[in-house]
Formats: C-alpha cells, sequence, structure tokens
C-alpha cells in the first residue's frame, strides 16, 4: 500500500487518535535523553501530543512539530503550553542546533530519512540525540499473539508488536538514510509499558492504526467485528478493563 496514503491517513481520525493512542513508558523517555547534552527537546512528527505530553510531565523544553492540521489542533487543545509549530521531518522550522534531542514517537518510520536525515542533523546541537519511539504490543503473550492472527496486518502491523518491532527497526538508520555518516551506532532498549482498555476501547484503538483507516468500510466493519468477536471469548479481555499487555521499544544515536 502507498506509504503516503497511509502516512496521511491520521488527520481523518485525529480526534480518535487522541483519545485511544497509549502515552509512552516514562523509563523509555529518560533513556532516549540519557546521553543528550541539554535539555531542548524537538517532538518531532508529535501527532496529537501523545510524547509531548510525557516530555512536560518530565519539565522538559519541549517544542513539539506537525504536519497534519487536524492532529496539531488536537495537540493544541490538550497542551496549550507547548509550542507547537507546523512543520515535517523534512522541513523542520527550526534554526541550526537548536535543540539537543530530536524524539519521534510512532512516526519515526513515516519519515523519508534520506531527506531528513540532514535535516535532523542540522537542527541538533553537537552531540544530540536522535531516538524513535514505539508503543508494540508484547505477542510473547498468548493471548496478544492470537489477537494478531485475527486482527490482520491492517490493524496489527510491522512495528505493532514486539517481534515485527524488533526486525522491522534493528537497522533502520543505516538501511534507509545512511544515517552512520552523521551520527554513531545504533543503540536499542524496550522498557515494560502497558494501558488500560476495555474490549470496545481495545477495538476503538485498533481502529486508529493506518491500515485501517485506508481500508474501505465494509472491509474495516467486518476486520472490526471479528476482532470485537474475539475478544468477548477470550477470559482475559471479555468482562470489564484489563491491561494490554506493552513495551515501549526505543532506537537512538548520537548526533557526531
Amino acid at each position: 500500500m502507498d506509504d503516503e496514503l497511509l502516512r496521511s491517513s491520521f488527520g481523518a481520525a485525529a480526534t480518535a487518535y487522541a483519545e485511544h493512542r497509549p502515552d509512552y513508558a516514562q523509563a523509555a523517555v529518560r533513556w532516549a535523553l540519557e546521553p543528550a547534552p541539554g535539555p531542548r527537546v524537538l517532538d518531532l512528527g508529535a501527532g496529537t501530543g501523545k510524547l509531548s505530553a510525557t516530555l512536560v510531565e518530565r519539565g522538559t523544553d519541549v517544542v513539539a512539530v506537525e504536519p497534519d492540521p487536524a492532529m496539531l489542533t488536537e495537540l493544541r487543545r490538550a497542551l496549550p503550553t507547548v509550542r507547537a509549530l507546523p512543520g515535517s521531518a523534512e522541513s523542520i522550522p527550526l534554526p541550526d542546533a537548536s535543540v539537543d534531542a530530536v524524539l519521534a514517537g510512532n512516526a519515526l518510520h513515516w519519515f523519508d530519512l534520506a531527506v531528513a536525515g540532514a535535516e535532523i542533523a542540522r537542527v541538533l546541537a553537537p552531540g544530540g540525540i536522535l531516538a524513535g519511539l514505539w508503543n508494540v504490543m508484547d505477542d510473547r503473550i498468548d493471548w496478544v499473539s492470537a489477537l494478531e492472527r485475527v486482527s490482520g496486518s491492517a490493524a496489527i502491523g510491522p512495528r505493532d508488536t514486539l517481534s515485527s518491532w524488533r526486525a522491522a527497526t534493528a537497522d533502520m538508520f543505516v538501511a534507509r538514510a545512511g544515517l552512520d555518516t552523521r551520527f554513531g551506532s545504533p543503540e536499542q532498549a524496550e522498557f515494560p509499558h502497558g494501558q488500560r482498555r476495555t474490549a470496545d476501547s481495545l477495538v476503538a484503538t485498533l481502529a486508529t492504526r493506518a491500515g485501517m483507516l485506508v481500508m474501505a468500510e465494509k472491509e474495516r466493519d467486518a476486520t472490526l467485528g471479528r476482532i470485537r468477536a474475539f475478544l468477548g471469548k477470550r477470559s482475559e479481555t471479555a468482562e470489564g478493563e484489563f491491561t494490554l499487555p506493552m513495551l515501549t521499544g526505543v532506537l537512538r544515536v548520537q548526533r557526531r
């Protein structure tokens, strides 16, 4: 499926995205920022502000950049004190060497890193950090692995589960962008996380995946119905709230 179509699909579901997508594990954000030379952080491809909110809780000096107007509107509504700018990873509206870290929450895989790599390097101070963070479901858990099989790749796709994230991101920087010429060797880590859900709210969460948003209505309804039926039959998910077992995976590199 066309990456541009998928990339541009989220604005239509900005309100649902803001309501249902999870935040990020605090330990993961701490690790991502650990080597950063200062407190200035750019949340790049910030969406509705899920990662920005976690950064604000840490007292970080954060600026958010997001290309989609609907997502940016939700971010500004949720986080009125955060400086939020229209822009993209390929054209960042910030001066040279103006941030100490660039973080991207569930967004780095959408960037054209062949172009964005130079832009990110431009806005980073010497020694600055580039880190991608992904919330992934823990498919080492039996019912999560079964949910993946039932849902199909549109609802639970590449980088959405622990095993697929490990496979998809291991060589992302080097293979897609040649960032090794501007940055040091990539480091990767995973941190326990979880999200309180009900069967209905998990269905609503999966409905905000890019593959679901571009799906024909009839096919989407059938897929969501199949997921809802599965959750209704599992003892772990059929009644009331449960914790969706997750991890926040982080891939970071340091600016040379």
